[in-house]
Parts: C-alpha cells; sequence; structure tokens
C-alpha cells in the first residue's frame, strides 16, 4: 500500500474518529455528569463495542470481495458519497445540546456501537475506500479495522480525557472547526475518487 494511499487513509480515520458522533458525545455527556468512576463501566461497553463492529465490518467487507468483487467498486463510490454527505453534515451541523437517559452501564455503551451507523459506515468506507484496492485478505481486512477501533477508542478517551473542556471550546467555535473538518474530508473524497 503507498504512502500517499495510508495518508490518505489515516487522515480521513482520525477525522472520523474524533467528530462528534454517539459514542463520543455520550462519554463526553457521561464524564461531565458522573466522572470517571461512575461512567468507567459505559466508556469499556463503548470500547469492546467498537472493537465487535469493526470485525464485523472486516467480515462483511471479506464476503463482498471473495463472493461479489465487483460489488468493491461500487461500495467505493457509496463510500466516497459518504464521505461527501459527511462533509456536508459536518459543515452544517449545530451542537447537540441534550442526552436524555444518562444511565452510564457497560450494556449501554457496548449496545450503542451496534446501532452507531457512522462506525459502520467509517469501517466499510477505510476499506472499500483505501485498502481493499491493495489487498483483499480477511488478516489484512482485520488488521486495518483493530487500527481504526483503536484510533476510535483513542479519540472517544480523547473527549473523556477532556470533558468540558472540548465541549466549551467546541460550543464556542464549532463553526469555523465543522468547516475545516468538512474541507479536509472532501479531499479524502477527491482521493478516492481520483485513485
Amino acid at each position: 500500500m503507498p504512502g500517499y494511499a495510508i495518508g490518505h487513509l489515516l487522515l480521513f480515520s482520525i477525522i472520523n474518529a474524533f467528530t462528534p458522533g454517539p459514542g463520543n458525545i455520550l462519554a463526553l455527556n457521561t464524564v461531565t455528569n458522573y466522572g470517571w468512576k461512575k461512567g468507567s463501566p459505559l466508556f469499556l461497553g463503548i470500547f469492546a463495542g467498537y472493537y465487535v463492529v469493526e470485525l464485523i465490518c472486516a467480515v462483511f467487507v471479506y464476503g463482498v470481495s471473495s463472493f461479489l468483487p465487483s460489488m468493491l467498486g461500487v461500495m467505493k463510490y457509496v463510500g466516497a458519497a459518504y464521505i461527501l454527505w459527511l462533509a456536508i453534515h459536518i459543515a452544517i451541523s449545530r451542537p447537540d445540546e441534550g442526552d436524555a437517559d444518562k444511565a452510564a452501564s457497560f450494556w449501554k455503551g457496548f449496545v450503542l456501537q451496534f446501532v452507531n451507523v457512522k462506525i459502520y459506515l467509517f469501517g466499510i468506507t477505510a476499506l472499500t475506500g483505501y485498502v481493499t484496492d491493495y489487498s483483499t485478505s480477511l488478516w489484512v481486512l482485520i488488521l486495518f479495522e483493530l487500527g481504526i477501533a483503536t484510533l476510535g477508542t483513542i479519540a472517544t478517551s480523547a473527549w473523556i480525557g477532556a470533558g468540558m473542556a472540548i465541549q466549551k471550546i467546541y460550543l464556542r467555535h464549532y463553526r469555523p472547526i465543522n468547516i475545516a473538518l468538512a474541507l479536509t474530508l472532501l479531499e479524502c473524497v477527491y482521493a478516492i475518487l481520483a485513485g
């Protein structure tokens, strides 16, 4: 895999992992309301769920590449369309103001990841947009998905660790931050389509 492809994959992954999503927002909200100790079961559930979902994505992409190889080309464009949608959504989005249910359990965090469409699309797009042109080996796909899950765990940990500081900064400057992230994602779309 050439360095430029790894660079674009890493850029896409960092932006996707660190932008607000259900897991990051729930973790931020939980730590600000309950603190680390009471919130830690939920955080561990989020982390465990992330790894399981990304492994499911690797097996899914492997299955598609083995049994329907022509679908990978189509999925590449679907992935590019998803990144474009994500860029537009990030550029126009406003901070979310609340979370009604504040119970901090392992299972709540774990199950959240199974309904978190963002990480499914993240995992599948990363593989079909950047990796499958170079390898469709199950072990390679799993390795990249484990890297994505690790990056996602680091990102969620950053949201937890920064707590209210991130929320205050983001709330104050969300528009320029969102526009910068969206423009960077547009470059990722270009890289997928040009590659």
